[in-house]
């Protein structure tokens, strides 16, 4: 069953539910089913005292380049 985030259009309520095929989310805050489906993002935890240097280099931000921030020409 996927977990989805949705965004209400009535009442801008933001929330995430786990939705099956063929049923429709409705939001827990005013029962609408106007709702936008949004990105879902997932987070991270890494070990360590949380210094940049023991932190694995992600993507950047602005552009999602695997080489990490500062390696395009964005920033």
């Amino acid at each position: 069953m996927p977990l989805f985030e949705y965004a209400c259009r009535s009442c801008a309520h933001a929330f995430e539910a786990l939705v099956r095929a063929g049923e429709t989310p409705e939001c827990p805050a005013c029962r609408s089913t106007d709702l936008e489906r949004r990105l879902s993002v997932f987070a991270a935890l890494s070990s360590g005292n949380g210094s940049p240097s023991d932190s694995p280099v992600g993507a950047c931000g602005r552009c999602g380049d695997p080489r990490g921030p500062g390696a395009c020409a964005m920033e």
